[in-house]
């Protein structure tokens, strides 16, 4: 079957949105796993008519058919051949909550915390919550029965689901629950089952966390013969999810955190059964989390105070009585130190180490580290000694892992160095003969290969260790009754591909030398591309950093941090894409904004804004001029045109205010005709300081950089004023030092060396003539901070990377007096680059001692320098301001007209005045409008 037919095959049946572009196959051709199969086109439904259809396409065409959730399966459980069906972006919806049964019916590409939101108002909320709620959807829990951190309290998907509605592979269609209608496939299975009742009842539901194979289990008549729940697991191997209706449970908002400290992970681990025995029921959380994450994590920013140890329980209680039911649980730990967390900010913190654990893990060793042998469980009085014995597998096969997990469920995550090499299939070997001990050595304490991630091209062919021929015959049944052709996901639990094939690439085949030093990667392109281990924190619907903007305003794959990261995978690897000039890797990267914020959001620290200077650096290197877009020569050389407009800026603005010139202006530049342009300032900050009697040795130095000198003056002045209200002399830098950002952001990297060159040589001695240096525009300091060390070597490069400081920052140090802010809204929006790079901490801190109500907007504004304003973005520059900026800007004005609105940066300033019409104001600039008129205070 071609991919054309199907394609065809599809639209006949009204299946509109199916892309088979090779950009889509990337895009869908891996999960979070180390799996990789390149599907044949991607469908995405717009309801359950249309996934009927695309089923029975399948069946009529002998087209396997993969159901794909968020794309976070670490068991290569959503890949596959043939149709990939993406539920997300369409089949997304909360269908009805029913408060006073406690249910609530949705679809299956519905977000996990899109659902705790609907179920919140009404005190409620669906109980399991794996690390990726964010992001991760119902049915892709349905499908692997995930769990997550509170199932000791609130079980696994299976123990919360009420009723599915199905389709199996033999295109009947039932309803499936407590007293429904079981259909001809139920009915099968349930006589299968009849027949071998000794054998389910001996062999299945051991243990909580006993995921792996089919859970037969729960079509014993004892259990009620639960089709429904049996069917959760079976990574849609059987059947296929179109709507589902599950149990919520009341959301007590009294749950405190205590975290025990242990000398090691065993130790905690050996700790479990007491504490569970110390409140039979009560704990709805028992996490374990190594001191190697925690590490990581301080040093990208801060981590509240842990008690002593090397490994910690993260132990939760909700009610009236979780402090007294803590404080026994902490009588029996056995621990060496012990924190009872009441904040709930600190809370959120130490569970946000917990949730980005996977990313986390995958960086913590010398070596990346990979999943593979990702969520085995055991019963939890066994977990101590397994965890013993993972450490000597280790050590036996040369490798190293970090442990973390639901020590309360005996459920262990891990990730491992395996060494990969790039093109050598020999080097899977390590990997597959540590999988079959481990899966050997597991049976012995009576494990699950899986204990919540399902079985998927991980584990699958694993089974035959773990389970008996009759179990193994047994599966093989119920494939047969539901799924007879082998049409649904296969490759996964029956018939199951080998564990090392299909696995992707995880070290570039081809890995071109760089312009670009790619510091945390040792130069190498294709091993910063490979950072990304598709765990998606990046296509949450709602993020809570800057990540990913452009997919904020899109919802699509190609836009996310992992999709452009697959794609330049793709592109690397050589077997799919040709190299990263592939058009597919243009249209990736497109509306990447350069925002950095997946260098501090991302949990495995992808920078993407670095891959695409060095992706638009290759692919424009070396030839003709004019094969490079027209705004590159424009707005990515603005600086170097406001210098030359500089002593004419006033004809300039008078000619711009003219219709035809300025639509003329905008053409030639690139620029978007909805855009207006930037007005040039009519006296730049160094003229204007070159009027004031200078002072030899100055107590602060300012660098006038471009965009602050040329269209900002006005930003540098209000620091200025400040610093001399209380009691500093300044002197503003007379040399011209340009941080390159423009040309970087462009891809014109050998110029961007040379301007960056020229500015470090110009602002070192002032650096080292003790006298702090400071830098007003956040994105031109943050160019100091990381584009410099990524283009330039030298001592030199850092002392100005760590001399020259933001505003906050100076003060901070100097620990100058505040302006009295008591009284004063604000509502504050951080630069992409400044939250990223500098990071925002000491401008909140400030502002809040200073007696100020703040609000930090969320996201992106949306113009990022030159990408906001360039032919082609326009719209999405919009549709990203539109998801945080804007709105909050407008609630914070009609909620009070006197509102601050802050932004340091100059692209935040432009959209602002350019799509609210609103006039934000630098830190600085508030600062000295209130210490000209009142008295500072320490």
């Amino acid at each position: 079957m071609s991919t054309s037919e199907l394609v065809a095959a599809l639209r006949r049946r009204g299946v509109t949105d199916v892309d088979d572009s090779d950009l889509a196959r990337a895009l869908y051709s891996s999960d979070a796993s180390l799996y990789r199969v390149l599907p044949q086109a991607v469908a995405r439904p717009r309801d359950t008519d249309e996934v009927l259809a695309v089923l029975d396409a399948s069946r009529e065409l002998g087209v396997p058919v993969t159901m794909r959730g968020a794309g976070t399966s670490i068991a290569g459980n959503a890949v596959g051949p043939g149709i990939v069906i993406d539920t997300v972006r369409h089949l997304n919806r909360v269908l009805e909550i029913d408060p006073e049964a406690r249910t609530a019916r949705i679809e299956p590409g519905l977000v996990h915390a899109r659902l705790q939101a609907a179920a919140a108002p009404h005190g409620l909320r669906f109980g399991p919550d794996p690390s990726t709620h964010t992001r991760c959807t119902i049915g892709g829990m349905i499908g692997n029965n995930a769990c997550g951190s509170r199932a000791l309290g609130y079980g696994r998907t299976a123990d919360n689901v009420e009723q599915l509605r199905v389709a199996f592979g033999t295109g009947e269609v039932v309803t499936a629950g407590p007293g429904a209608p079981a259909g001809a496939a139920g009915e099968a299975l349930t006589r299968m089952v009849e027949d071998q009742l000794g054998h389910v009842r001996t062999h299945f539901g051991r243990f909580s966390r006993q995921v792996s194979g089919y859970s037969l289990e729960h079509l014993l008549p004892e259990q009620g013969r639960r089709l429904d729940r049996f069917l959760v697991g079976t990574e849609g191997t059987l059947a296929t999810v179109l709507e589902a209706t599950v149990d919520l449970v009341p959301d007590d908002e009294e749950r405190l955190l205590l975290v025990l400290g242990y000398p090691s992970m065993p130790e905690a681990a050996d700790a479990v059964p007491a504490l569970l025995a110390a409140a039979p029921g009560r704990l709805i959380a028992c996490e374990g989390i190594d001191a190697r994450i925690v590490d990581l994590v301080a040093q990208r920013g801060g981590v509240p105070e842990l008690p002593r140890g090397s490994g910690w329980l993260f132990c939760e209680a909700t009610g009236a009585d979780a402090a007294e039911v803590l404080a026994t649980v902490q009588a029996e730990s056995g621990a060496l130190d012990a924190r009872l967390v009441r904040d709930g900010g600190e809370a959120a913190a130490l569970w946000r180490i917990r949730e980005d654990g996977a990313g986390l893990a995958a960086r913590s060793l010398a070596t990346p580290a990979y999943s593979g042998w990702e969520d085995a469980a055991v019963p939890p009085e066994r977990l101590g000694d397994w965890l013993r014995d993972f450490d000597v597998l280790l050590a036996d096969h040369g490798l190293e892992g970090i442990p973390y997990g639901h020590f309360g469920d005996g459920c262990l995550h891990v990730r491992i160095d395996f060494p990969f090499a790039a093109g050598d299939p020999s080097s899977t070997g390590t990997y597959r003969a540590f999988l079959q001990a481990c899966a050997s050595r597991l049976t012995e304490y009576g494990g699950s290969l899986s204990g919540e991630h399902g079985d998927g091209r991980q584990r699958s062919e694993l089974l035959a260790t773990m389970y008996d021929d009759t179990s193994l015959a047994l599966f093989g049944a119920a494939k047969a009754i539901c799924d007879p052709d082998n049409l649904l996901n296969p490759g996964n639990i029956v018939d199951p591909a080998p564990i090392d094939a299909d696995l992707r690439p995880v070290r570039p085949r081809h890995d071109p030398p760089t312009a670009l030093r790619l510091l945390h990667d040792d130069g190498s392109l294709g091993d910063a591309v490979h950072r990304c281990t598709g765990v998606g924190k990046c296509v949450a619907p709602s993020p809570g950093g800057v990540m990913c903007p452009s997919y904020a305003a899109t919802r699509e794959e190609k836009d996310a941090t992992r999709g452009r990261a697959r794609v330049l995978q793709e592109a690397l690897d050589g077997s799919l894409l040709g190299g990263v000039t592939d058009p597919a890797v243009h249209e990736a990267l497109d509306l990447c904004l350069s925002c950095k914020g997946c260098a501090s959001d991302c949990p495995t620290g992808v920078d993407m804004a670095t891959y695409k200077s060095e992706v638009l650096h290759q692919s424009y290197r070396g030839r003709r001029r004019l094969s490079r877009p027209r705004s590159h020569y424009t707005l990515g050389q603005l600086p170097r045109w406001a210098r030359m407009t500089a002593p004419v800026a006033r004809v300039a603005n008078a000619s711009l205010r003219i219709g035809p010139v300025a639509r003329m202006a905008k053409a030639v530049a690139g620029v978007d005709q909805r855009r207006s342009l930037p007005t040039f300032a009519r006296r730049t900050l160094r003229r204007s300081a070159r009027e004031v009697e200078p002072v030899e040795r100055p107590d602060v130095w300012v660098w006038a950089d471009s965009f602050t000198n040329h269209f900002l003056p006005e930003s540098g002045l209000a620091a200025i004023e400040y610093l001399r209200a209380v009691g500093l002399s300044v002197r503003v830098i007379d040399e011209r030092a340009c941080c390159a950002l423009p040309w970087v952001t462009t891809g014109q990297l050998d110029a961007a060396r040379g301007i960056l060159g020229d500015a470090v040589e110009r602002l070192a001695p002032y650096v080292a003539g003790g006298a702090p240096v400071l830098a007003i525009e956040p994105s031109c300091l943050a160019s100091l901070r990381t584009d410099a060390r990524e283009l330039l070597e030298g001592d030199a490069v850092e002392q100005v990377a760590d001399g020259v400081l933001s505003f906050a920052e100076l003060v901070e140090r100097l620990d100058l007096p505040l302006p009295d802010l008591t009284g004063v809204r604000v509502v504050a929006q951080p630069h992409c680059h400044h939250h990223a790079v500098i990071g925002w901490g000491a401008d909140e801190a400030l502002l809040r001692r200073a007696g100020a109500d703040v609000t930090r907007v969320k996201g992106c504004c949306g113009l990022a320098g030159n990408w906001g304003v360039e032919q082609g973005h326009y719209e999405t520059s919009v549709a990203v301001a539109e998801t945080h900026l804007l709105p909050a800007v407008r609630d914070a004005l009609a909620a009070d007209a006197q509102t601050v609105v802050l932004a340091d940066g100059m692209s935040c300033q432009l959209q602002l005045d350019d799509l609210a019409g609103v006039r934000a104001q630098h830190l600085a600039e508030l600062f000295a409008s209130r210490a000209a008129t009142e008295v500072p205070t320490a």
